[in-house]
């Protein structure tokens, strides 16, 4: 896919669209992703289908049902016209509150990459005994206990054979 034509597209994420289908319905609904196969996905949809009466004079009639969360598969649509901008944020942030970076930002790991920060296991001092618990002391063990038994030097242990 061109890069022109994905950019294309990206810009109107979150818009209000109206989407018409090959069966002549159409949707209504927020604009929320697509992939390369055109498959949609709006959310707050509602749907709108014409229903030919049987009687010419009377005319059609227009019947209208929300959907909510809608996947529209790319093979069937037709056309795509937006009906309104994106929401604005109407929540108020604090005084002071920063915008968080990365948020949602996938992130590489193992398979020889080096570790990047977070990803590097639990933090010093949290899920494990404390440094000294695990370092061997002297004089450990119960007590009389002087470890295990010493070779003289110069003399070698059983089974080897002496180097000349």
């Amino acid at each position: 896919m061109p890069a022109g034509r994905s950019s294309k597209i990206q810009q109107h994420l979150n818009y209000r669209m109206r989407v018409t289908l090959q069966d002549g319905r159409q949707f209504v609904g927020t604009f929320l992703a697509f992939d390369k196969h055109m498959n949609l996905v709006l959310g707050d949809c509602e749907e709108f289908r014409k229903i030919r009466q049987k009687t010419a004079k009377s005319g059609d009639k227009e019947e209208k049902r929300a959907l909510g969360l809608v996947l529209l598969r790319g093979e069937n649509l037709v056309s795509m016209t937006v009906e309104g901008p994106p929401p604005q944020n109407t929540r108020q942030r604090p005084a002071g509150h920063k915008p968080q970076q990365n948020l949602g930002a996938a992130k590489a790991a193992g398979r020889g990459m080096p570790p990047q920060p977070g990803l590097q296991g639990p933090v010093h001092g949290v899920g494990g005994p404390a440094p000294g618990m695990m370092a061997p002391r002297p004089g450990f063990g119960p007590p009389g206990y002087s470890g295990p038994p010493r070779m003289p030097m110069g003399m070698t242990p059983p089974g080897m054979r002496p180097r000349f």
